[in-house]
């Protein structure tokens, strides 16, 4: 790690503000791993965030960086790639700041196949303004706005990005961190609007309030809970209750947004002014 926190790390933003036992600097970690393994330049890249605990990633990291606002990262990450295709842009986002305020903008993002990698950090909770429950927290958690339990039922991320017209989706855990990187790495590699749920776990507000432990219990509810899609072909519905899965869960090539825009470009008589 030493090696990459030297090459893509801002060590006068430290020390962090994450709890202790927080899953958002594995997440962090298998993105940096996943852009080391491309060799990408520091230059091409541009990361944005909202608000939240994970939006505060992009201010740790040494490339082009955005912190914006509440919910709308991808709103900004499509300015900034429509205007230049030709940057690498990636959206760290969490759970509340995507699928809550954000959630519009997300379907729009994918049904556009806009070439951006969103990762997600899914904690279940409203981590930084102190446990209110989000659009992704289970059903019957307990949370500081749910202190009776939650009522609501919680989005499945994956399958919304999809069914909106994502190219990639996929899901991986913060217990599996090298399958996290491998999955960042697709997504990066696809050529069109990419999801990547990243399951991880806020022992800070969710753990202790229902009880579940500390982060090593929680990262073996992790290894407990996610099911790779291949095992799960061969599992009965009821051997899959209370699972979810992890893996590729979606791959579809399609056309992309801003190489459509390009030829109504041409078809104007523009000619290329990029």
């Amino acid at each position: 790690m030493s090696s990459l926190a030297d090459k893509y790390l801002r060590g006068h933003k430290m020390p962090h503000i994450w709890c202790p036992g927080c899953g958002n600097g594995i997440i962090t970690h298998a993105v940096l791993r996943a852009i080391d393994q491309l060799q990408w330049e520091r230059d091409d890249i541009v990361i944005v965030s909202g608000i939240g605990c994970s939006s505060r990633a992009p201010g740790y990291l040494d490339f082009n960086t955005l912190h914006t606002t509440h919910g709308r990262a991808l709103a900004f990450a499509t300015g900034v790639k429509h205007g230049n295709p030709r940057l690498k842009v990636i959206v760290l986002t969490g759970d509340g700041d995507c699928a809550a305020i954000g959630g519009n903008h997300l379907i729009h993002a994918c049904r556009r196949n806009i070439d951006i990698t969103a990762i997600v950090y899914n904690n279940s909770i409203y981590g930084m303004t102190s446990g209110q429950f989000s659009p992704l927290t289970p059903t019957g958690s307990l949370a500081t706005t749910a202190p009776y339990g939650n009522i609501d039922r919680a989005f499945d991320l994956c399958d919304l990005a999809t069914a909106a017209g994502a190219s990639f989706v996929a899901r991986s855990t913060t217990y599996h961190a090298n399958h996290l990187r491998d999955m960042i790495v697709h997504g990066l590699q696809n050529e069109g609007f990419s999801l990547i749920e990243a399951m991880t776990h806020c022992p800070t507000y969710f753990g202790r309030r229902n009880r579940i432990g500390g982060p090593v219990e929680m990262l073996k509810m992790q290894q407990e809970q996610a099911i790779p899609v291949q095992r799960a072909a061969s599992m009965t519905q009821e051997q899959l209750e209370g699972k979810y899965l992890i893996g590729e869960l979606h791959n579809q090539q399609m056309p992309e947004f801003c190489a459509l825009y390009e030829q109504v470009i041409q078809k104007a008589g523009g000619g290329n002014q990029r």
